[in-house]
């Protein structure tokens, strides 16, 4: 899993980092490296593997060989992970050979998520960095360049903080001749999953058929919205991006759109155009720096129109830790902006990691606050946060945010599962998951689906019940993860699809299409993935798949889908711009017209600001 951490990346690129982190290299010299007594640049090495075939043969021996690169010491190859950098599994499904190249030649450009530069200051006055590993209320555990593991104790830590730059050392490519390394990239690109995967073994597809006539996206907003102006002058790096939208309740014509650095942009139709304005500078509250974090969710109240009332999910970085909160925000008597009323604080979750704090919050048809928490862990979930039913990371939790029990600020509905037990949090709904980022309601049925972030195998789709396991970090899609902490009479629940890193790397729940119900497309789930930007509906009976086609593809990179009073589907596109679903001359069980292709996915989209 990747995320860009620098200006120019995405915020929420979710997948490997680069091949060959943490490799043993020979010191690099600014931007040359020296090959064979010769001065050779970083762009030669760039454009010589564009051009070229490698010997993927020749390529594995360097990567596998001690003497040189020795990336094994630091990489598995088998889906498992567990070393020091990330695993490369199916790398070459999930990255184009231009993505590959641009990853080892630029490590601290495109650092994984999970496998950031960790800084930890003592009481005594040493320094250690590494990648965080595992983390509990008594130590954490950091890996460092060499792959030895440094245990700290929580008493002795000053200070603790993430690092843009990665352990990865600029210059792998120094002591490769420029053969070499596309040898070396050639290995990479060769990586793929294989055909007999354990994900055949319940229907799912190798490739998702393609619709013989595409669904239409059309753009929404005359232009993209723009950088907002107080994320370009922020002192510090911040993440920006759209990352939701939505019309006003009892207003058709009404939007408001929220961009991830913490602006909310409202939006009125009128004709082809649309009149644009703040509808709030929350800049200030939003922690968006180092992974993906921001304000990255908002609900209306069910009595939105009476009582003014909405609520953002957003990161903090509070007594030097990030945290996940949830506040309830009041709009102005006119409904045309924020009142500019302090927040009610609702709920705080301190991270343990810097990453997988989920996304979404969603009012559920009976009037209760859904809440989707990521495991907010090192890679893997080391400790067993989505399976530890005493944590609220790792879950679906389910809140009443308009009474208070003792002690709280909000209410724990009465026939929440783990309601009135001590060895479990009241809030939870339901366990067991990674990556929470979108999730919604069908509309007809009330039906919770989930789209939930995979590690390295693939993502997965669920309908989540009350008090359901859905399996991380036991499971992860069908496939048996870890048995650490499996338990005897547990039911873990299999997804409805879980996919595969060929078709894309980080998956971005969408909605039942309600809207129409003549159209071929009524009771179709429509979803996608944010770095191959396909578009994919699918049809369940009894939470078991039936058909999946590719649908379309987006223009921008996917972060959210939503849907209006009058059913109509729109896609979130990272960089500005919404794009309102055409289903009319698209029809979704006809025969398809060709195979989406196996691998190949385009590179993730680079913002064009700052």
């Amino acid at each position: 899993m990747m995320i860009a951490t620098t200006a120019t990346r995405s915020f929420l690129i979710l997948a490997l980092t680069a091949a060959g982190a943490w490799c043993k290299v020979l010191p690099a010299s600014g931007q040359k490296a020296l090959t064979n007594g010769v001065s050779t640049s970083v762009e030669a090495y760039r454009e010589f593997a564009l051009q070229r075939d490698g010997d993927a043969s020749r390529g594995r021996e360097l990567f596998m060989g001690e003497q040189r690169l020795a990336c094994a010491k630091c990489h598995s190859l088998d889906g498992k992970g567990g070393k020091a950098g990330p695993d490369l599994f199916a790398a070459g499904d999930r990255f184009t050979r231009r993505d590959l190249i641009e990853a080892v030649l630029r490590p601290s450009a495109a650092i994984a998520v999970g496998y950031a530069t960790t800084v930890v200051e003592t009481k005594s006055g040493e320094e250690h960095q590494g990648v965080l590993k595992q983390a509990t209320e008594a130590w954490i555990e950091l890996a460092g360049v060499d792959g030895q593991r440094t245990r700290i104790a929580a008493g002795d830590i000053k200070a603790q903080r993430g690092s843009s730059v990665s352990l990865m050392p600029e210059g792998l490519q120094a002591g490769l001749a420029l053969q070499e390394f596309t040898d070396l990239i050639e290995f990479l690109v060769s990586l793929k999953e294989p055909a007999h995967s354990v994900a055949n073994h319940r229907g799912m597809p190798e490739v998702i058929p393609l619709l013989t006539k595409p669904v239409v996206l059309r753009p929404f907003l005359s232009e993209a919205l723009p950088l907002p102006h107080s994320a370009a002058l922020a002192r510090e790096h911040v993440q920006t991006g759209l990352v939701w939208f939505a019309q006003v309740p009892g207003l058709p014509q009404v939007f408001l759109a929220a961009d991830q650095s913490g602006i909310i942009w409202r939006l009125e139709k009128h004709g082809s155009g649309e009149t644009r304005s703040v509808f709030a500078d929350f800049t200030a509250e939003v922690f968006s720096a180092r992974g993906p974090n921001g304000l990255l969710g908002l609900a209306f109240h069910p009595r939105f129109r009476e009582n003014r009332k909405y609520y953002l999910k957003h990161q903090v970085f509070e007594e030097g830790r990030i945290a996940t909160v949830l506040v309830e925000k009041l709009a102005a008597l006119d409904f045309a902006t924020d009142s500019r009323q302090p927040s009610r604080r609702l709920l705080k979750i301190v991270a343990v990691a810097e990453h997988h704090n989920g996304g979404c919050i969603q009012f559920g048809p009976d009037g209760f606050l859904y809440l989707g928490m990521g495991d907010s862990a090192p890679n893997h979930d080391p400790q067993g946060h989505g399976q530890d039913l005493r944590l609220l990371l790792g879950k679906m939790l389910r809140l009443d945010v308009d009474h208070r029990d003792a002690g709280l600020p909000y209410a724990i509905p009465a026939d929440n599962p783990f309601r009135g037990r001590t060895e479990a949090r009241s809030e939870i709904w339901a366990w067991g998951l990674r990556e929470p980022w979108r999730f919604s309601f069908d509309a007809l049925t009330g039906d919770l689906w989930v789209a939930d972030l995979g590690q390295e195998r693939g993502d997965e789709v669920a309908i989540v019940r009350r008090g359901e396991n859905h399996g991380w970090n036991v499971y992860e899609g069908f496939e048996l993860f870890s048995h650490e902490y499996r338990r005897e009479g547990v039911v873990y629940v299999p997804p409805i699809f879980a996919s595969r890193r060929q078709q894309g790397s980080a998956v971005i729940g969408g909605q039942v299409v309600r809207g129409g119900p003549r159209s071929t497309f009524y009771g179709v789930y429509v979803f996608g993935d944010y770095t191959s930007k396909r578009i994919w509906g699918l049809r369940q009976e009894k939470r078991s798949l039936k058909t999946i086609r590719q649908l379309a593809l987006s223009p921008q990179a996917i972060t959210a889908f939503s849907v209006d009073e009058q059913g109509t589907l729109y896609v979130v596109g990272q960089q500005g711009m919404i794009y309102q679903l055409d289903f009319s001359n698209a029809t979704f069980d006809e025969p398809v017209g060709g195979l989406a292709p196996r691998a190949g996915l385009a590179p993730a989209p680079e913002l064009s600001h700052p």
